[in-house]
């Protein structure tokens, strides 16, 4: 699942990983990011931190909260490169981290570490 508002991040996100054979929920807003990894349970949310109206932050830390979500990574995808950022997010849940821009190569590489064989 990939939760990213800016249309051109997500598409790339969606198109990189389709390419490798993964299928792909987009998701845009952040508001339904809950609910959507509720009824697909995907094995991954790559998620952007800086959202419209919620923090990606505030969104991990929910479903590290709920039961059923809480064992999915995630993959945080984000512009926030200052010093402390990066434990921050991983402090509240996150698996992985990428700072924005994001290249293919390493994208792929912090996706693979994630997904189980």
């Amino acid at each position: 699942m990939v939760v990213e508002d800016n249309d051109l991040n997500r598409k790339l996100f969606c198109d990189v990983l389709k390419a490798n054979g993964f299928d792909v929920e987009p998701v845009a807003d952040g508001e339904s990011v809950l609910d959507t990894a509720r009824s697909v349970s995907p094995d991954l949310i790559i998620m952007d931190i800086q959202l419209p109206g919620i923090s990606g932050v505030d969104l991990i830390e929910a479903a590290q909260r709920d039961t059923t979500l809480r064992k999915i990574p995630v993959l945080a995808v984000t512009a926030f490169a200052a010093k402390g950022d990066e434990q921050r997010i991983r402090s509240a849940g996150a698996s992985g981290y990428l700072s924005k821009p994001v290249s293919i190569m390493p994208f792929m590489a912090a996706v693979k570490e994630l997904l189980p064989l």
